[in-house]
């Protein structure tokens, strides 16, 4: 059965977290267990285009992957470094003794458990991602580093530092928390998935404004914890929020990656398809129970959606439900998208007087998002020479290359606009 390279890559992201589930269920020894899966999903991404995939892929991968394990464990100096990890968990000569075919790789998806692994509470934000995107996502080193615009030895440096984080820990098991724990844990894994969605939808450095495989990954991640708790509120929320967004990146970008701001975009070229999905889902979710942070994001970005244009937008709504998003507790992102609704439904003025609130608390003061909206606001009230100036500060503030040439284009604009020359 042959396949297309990518339809290969596919399926083996979707089977990288249930291979290294068996694996670390049957050994458990995480970090040896991770850089055995890794090896098989290379030599799968080889063969498997050219030879064709297996009958049992994942059977494949797991009988190559504890064959690879051992080999690991049989060197003399794998052998000392996990000694003493591996007479916790196995026997050392029942381990070495065993083939992959000797125990049945079973039905068991150990996805969500591995992404609760992942995130767990003694890694930072930045390794509980790597870990994520590499043990669950099923990306190597090399594409996570590249995604991030970091040499790869820094990024398998990070990697290798989390998954002894997790050993340090105690965690390296398959054990789901319970009640408030897994809440939490929940919570984490969400907010995990929610900066590698925002990472891929907008960087934070380089010279392209996106990284699509980063958002791309995001949703399949999303799609598969939603998958796997169906009923948590939030979780459909972020996925909900995530097409939504992800919709508007056709027209987000212009022939040479420029950045092209919602109100200018070509609607036309928005993806109908996941706004429809997106819609739909947080229609069905809205009404099911307590609503959270991510719903009522979701719920925004699904009437930007639905409108024809800027002019036929629901502002007020926009507007009650930025109110609504503020009751979760104080965040100055909130606020600075409030200050916008708040402009359009009663007037500039109004929009810069609550960013300088915002100015006053300090938690934005250095942050170009916040010099770019007042720019905007700036022109809304005709100001054009303030505007100017307040671009000219975002862009000097911004690390992103495409964002940093967009306000500039834009304080060049203001500043014609200002003198009395033709707008461009």
């Amino acid at each position: 059965m042959s396949t297309t390279h990518h339809g290969v890559e596919d399926l083996l992201r979707e089977l990288a977290p249930q291979v290294f589930g068996v694996l670390v269920r049957r050994y458990g020894v995480f970090d040896a267990c991770e850089d055995a899966v890794q090896e098989a999903l290379l030599a799968a991404a080889v063969q498997w285009p050219e030879a064709g995939v297996p009958d049992s892929p994942r059977g494949w991968l797991v009988t190559v992957a504890s064959r690879k394990l051992v080999d690991q464990l049989r060197s003399e100096s794998a052998r000392r470094r996990r000694e003493e990890t591996l007479a916790l968990a196995t026997p050392q000569a029942e381990l070495l003794s065993r083939t992959a075919d000797d125990v049945p790789a079973g039905d068991r998806d150990d996805s969500l458990a591995l992404l609760f692994l992942c995130c767990h509470p003694a890694l930072s934000a930045a390794s509980r991602i790597a870990l994520t995107l590499r043990a669950v996502g099923g990306l190597t080193t090399a594409q996570i580093a590249a995604a991030f615009l970091v040499p790869e030895a820094t990024m398998a440096q990070r990697v290798s530092r989390a998954k002894q984080a997790v050993k340090a820990a105690g965690a390296a098991s398959l054990v789901m928390p319970e009640g408030a724990e897994f809440a939490a844990r929940l919570g984490e894994v969400r907010h995990v998935l929610y900066l590698v969605f925002n990472e891929g939808y907008t960087a934070t450095g380089g010279a392209d404004l996106t990284v699509p495989e980063l958002s791309t990954e995001a949703i399949r991640l999303t799609r598969l914890l939603h998958r796997l708790v169906p009923e948590d509120a939030e979780t459909a929320g972020l996925l909900a929020l995530m097409l939504l967004t992800d919709a508007r990146r056709p027209a987000r970008t212009g022939p040479s990656g420029e950045l092209v701001p919602l109100g200018e975009q070509d609607r036309d070229r928005w993806d109908g398809r996941l706004i429809e999905e997106g819609v739909d889902l947080i229609s069905r979710t809205l009404p099911r129970g307590r609503v959270g942070p991510y719903q009522l994001q979701a719920a925004i970005a699904a009437v930007h959606d639905e409108a024809r244009d800027t002019d036929a937008t629901d502002w007020p709504q926009i507007l009650a439900l930025y109110e609504l998003l503020e009751r979760f507790g104080p965040n100055p992102v909130v606020t600075l998208n409030r200050a916008v609704a708040v402009a359009m439904v009663h007037g500039p003025a109004a929009g810069l007087d609550l960013l300088a609130e915002l100015e006053a608390d300090g938690r934005l003061a250095r942050h170009h998002r916040l010099y770019a909206t007042r720019a905007h606001l700036l022109e809304l009230l005709g100001d054009q020479e303030s505007a100017a100036a307040a671009y000219r500060e975002a862009a000097r503030r911004t690390t992103s290359g495409q964002e940093r040439r967009h306000l500039t284009g834009r304080a060049q604009r203001a500043e014609r606009e200002h003198s009395g020359g033709p707008p461009r």
